[in-house]
C-alpha cells in the first residue's frame, strides 16, 4: 500500500493501491457507456454481496444519508419506529427520524453490552411499530448485535427489520436471502457506507431494500425527501444510463474495484479473516492489561473499543502512536479519555495488525508500563492462526 500511515480508526480504513488507481482514473461522463458498464457491475456485485432479490442503491453521500434513505422510505411521519441502540450511532437514528416527524422510541443498552431481546419483545408488544433499527456493529462501542436473537422478535411484531451495516458490511455476513433465527424471517433493509470494511474512501451511501421494504415505500403516498427518495433513484439503479443526479463517478470506479477484490478473496474467507482479526487483537492487547469494552461473545470482528490500564493518558498515548505512524481513534461520550478505538477491517493485513500490537506495546513502555511485547505478538499470531484454520 502507498499509505504513509496505518489508519486504524473505525473509518475511513486503509486503501489499497488498486483502489487508489481506480479512484485516480480519467473521469468519464456519467452517460458514457464505459462508465455505465462500471456502475452496472458495481450494482450487480452489491446485490450479490447482500444476496438480495430486491433493489440496491449506490449514491453519492455518507452512511448518514444511507440511514436517512432507509428510514424515510419505510416509515411515514407519525408512524412509530423502535431504535435498538448499543451505542452512539444507534442513538443517532432517534434525532434523524424525529426530524421527519416520525414517532421514535429507543431502547438503549449499557455501553459495552447488547440490548436485552426480552426488553425488545416487551416494547414491541405495546404495538404499532412500523420498523425497528438495529446497528450491526456500533462504532462507538464495538458491540455486535445478535441478529438471530432479534429477528424473530421483530418479525412477530409485524415490523420491518432495518440493519445499519456501516461498520459491518463486507466484514460480517449480512445476507438478505437467508433466514435469521426462524424460517422465513429476513432482513428488510441494509444500509452502509463505502469507507469501513468495504475499504474505499468516504463518499458513497449504499442501501439495499427487500421486496417487503420496497412495498412499504410504494404504500407511502409521498416521502419528506427528494434526493433520498428511492423512487427517484430506482430507474437509475435498474439502468445506470438514466439520470436523476450526477453520480460520484470516480468513487464508483473505486467501489467497483473494491467489490472485485472482495469477491476475489471470497466472502467466507473474508468473514473468517475479520473474525480472527477481532479475537487476535483483543487477546494480544489483554496481555498489556488492556480490556475490550465488549465481552468476547458480544464483540465485533471489525472494531474494538479498548479500555486503558490505570495511569495511561489518552491524549499522550494516541499522540505518541501517531508519531510512530499509527493512528487510532479516541472514545466517545462518557468513555472519552478512558478508552481508544482500533479498527481491524477491510484492507488491513495480519502484518499491519501485528505491527500495531508492537507499536502499542512500545508506546506503553515509553509511558512506564512494564509490558511484554513479545508475548503479546505471539498471542496475536497464535490466536489469528487458530481463527482462520
Amino acid at each position: 500500500m502507498r499509505n504513509k500511515e496505518m489508519l486504524l480508526i473505525p473509518g475511513p480504513t486503509p486503501v489499497v493501491d488498486e483502489i487508489y488507481d481506480a479512484l485516480a482514473a480519467e473521469t468519464w461522463g456519467h452517460t458514457d457507456p464505459r462508465f455505465v458498464e462500471i456502475y452496472r457491475r458495481g450494482l450487480d456485485m452489491t446485490r450479490k454481496l447482500l444476496n438480495t432479490d430486491g433493489e440496491v442503491f449506490v449514491v453519492a453521500g455518507s452512511g448518514t444519508l444511507a440511514m436517512e434513505m432507509a428510514i424515510v422510505n419505510t416509515v411515514a411521519p407519525g408512524e412509530k419506529l423502535l431504535v435498538v441502540s448499543q451505542g452512539y450511532f444507534g442513538d443517532r437514528f432517534a434525532p434523524l427520524a424525529k426530524a421527519f416527524g416520525i414517532h421514535v422510541e429507543t431502547l438503549q443498552a449499557e455501553w459495552g453490552k447488547r440490548v436485552d431481546p426480552q426488553a425488545v419483545a416487551a416494547k414491541l408488544a405495546e404495538g404499532g411499530f412500523k420498523a425497528v433499527t438495529v446497528t450491526h456493529v456500533d462504532t462507538s462501542t464495538g458491540v455486535m448485535a445478535d441478529v438471530d436473537a432479534l429477528m424473530p422478535i421483530v418479525k412477530r411484531a409485524g415490523a420491518l427489520f432495518i440493519l445499519d451495516g456501516v461498520c459491518a458490511t463486507a466484514g460480517i455476513e449480512e445476507d438478505m436471502g437467508r433466514d435469521y433465527g426462524a424460517p422465513g424471517q429476513r432482513i428488510d433493509v441494509v444500509l452502509t457506507g463505502s469507507q469501513k470494511a468495504i475499504g474505499v474512501p468516504p463518499g458513497l451511501a449504499i442501501v439495499a431494500f427487500s421486496p417487503a421494504a420496497l412495498a412499504a415505500r410504494e404504500a407511502l403516498e409521498r416521502v419528506p425527501a427528494y434526493y433520498a427518495d428511492i423512487k427517484n433513484w430506482l430507474p437509475v439503479m435498474r439502468d445506470p444510463s438514466k439520470y436523476f443526479a450526477t453520480p460520484a463517478i470516480n468513487m464508483v470506479y473505486a467501489y467497483t474495484k473494491a467489490l472485485e477484490l472482495i469477491f476475489a478473496e471470497g466472502l467466507p474467507t473474508r468473514y473468517a479473516r475479520h473474525a480472527a482479526y477481532g479475537k487476535a487483537i483483543r487477546a494480544a492487547l489483554a496481555v498489556y492489561g488492556m480490556r475490550a469494552l465488549a465481552a468476547e461473545g458480544d464483540a465485533a470482528p471489525t472494531l474494538t473499543c479498548v479500555l486503558y490500564p490505570e495511569g495511561v493518558n489518552d491524549a499522550d498515548f494516541r499522540k505518541r502512536l501517531a508519531g510512530k505512524g499509527m493512528v487510532v481513534a479516541g472514545a466517545l461520550a462518557a468513555l472519552a479519555g478512558k478508552a481508544f478505538r482500533i479498527g481491524h477491517m477491510g484492507n488491513t493485513t495480519p502484518e499491519m495488525l501485528a505491527r500495531a500490537v508492537a507499536l502499542i506495546g512500545e508506546t506503553l513502555r515509553e509511558l512506564g508500563a512494564p509490558v511484554d511485547v513479545e508475548r503479546a505478538l505471539a498471542t496475536f499470531r497464535e490466536t489469528y492462526a487458530a481463527g482462520i484454520r
